[in-house]
């Protein structure tokens, strides 16, 4: 009778696969906390959500090769600083209404969603705002009524009215503000950003 070599035996197989099991299993909860560390707000990549007080700008960095977000001098949303739990709780309402309105049946939002209409993921600083000074105001007024204050790009795609209230409208537009600040390692790419006066 032939004995089976060693590195063919059912016995090491089957005690090589629960220790690579096991390791993986580690591996994968170490990746796991390491994520969540690195997407809750508050973090290098994430800033807290009272950054929406605060005028985020775009620049090359040239060592990553593409924009990435930089916080300038306080900008107040709306005209009001908030403290970072009424800036949360502002970003949570605009994040609740944009599941709710489902807004990712047409839109993306950091790279998830449909492709029929623009990537929100940058809104903040489309350059269809015009400018600075307007883009709060023109931002809700589309949000509440967009069929009158419809941006086609020449598309002929109309957004819907969904019904969005005052309040609910600032919420949203305090969520994309804050998701523009988001380091996305350059996601969306060829975004071209609102023209902005420095201030750093």
């Amino acid at each position: 009778m032939n004995e089976v070599p060693w590195w063919s035996s059912e016995t090491l197989w089957r005690k090589t696969a629960i220790w690579v099991t096991a390791f993986m299993a580690v591996v994968l909860i170490v990746l796991t906390f390491d994520t969540v560390r690195q997407i809750t707000a508050g973090g290098e990549r994430v800033p807290a959500y009272n950054v929406i007080n605060q005028k985020i700008f775009y620049e090359v960095n040239s060592d990553r090769g593409y924009q990435v977000p930089r916080i300038g001098e306080t900008s107040a949303l709306f005209g009001n600083e908030l403290n970072e739990a009424d800036a949360e709780a502002l970003v949570t309402l605009g994040k609740l209404t944009v599941q709710a309105k489902n807004c990712m049946n047409c839109h993306t939002l950091l790279g998830n969603g449909a492709y029929y209409a623009p990537d929100l993921t940058k809104a903040w600083l489309d350059p269809g705002w015009v400018n600075e000074d307007l883009r709060e105001q023109l931002m809700v007024q589309f949000l509440m009524d967009p069929e009158n204050n419809a941006r086609t790009f020449g598309t002929g795609r109309r957004m819907p009215n969904l019904g969005i209230t005052e309040k609910e409208a600032h919420g949203i537009v305090a969520f994309l503000k804050w998701m523009s600040s988001i380091d996305t390692n350059g996601f969306p790419r060829g975004f071209k950003p609102l023209e902005q006066e420095d201030g750093a």
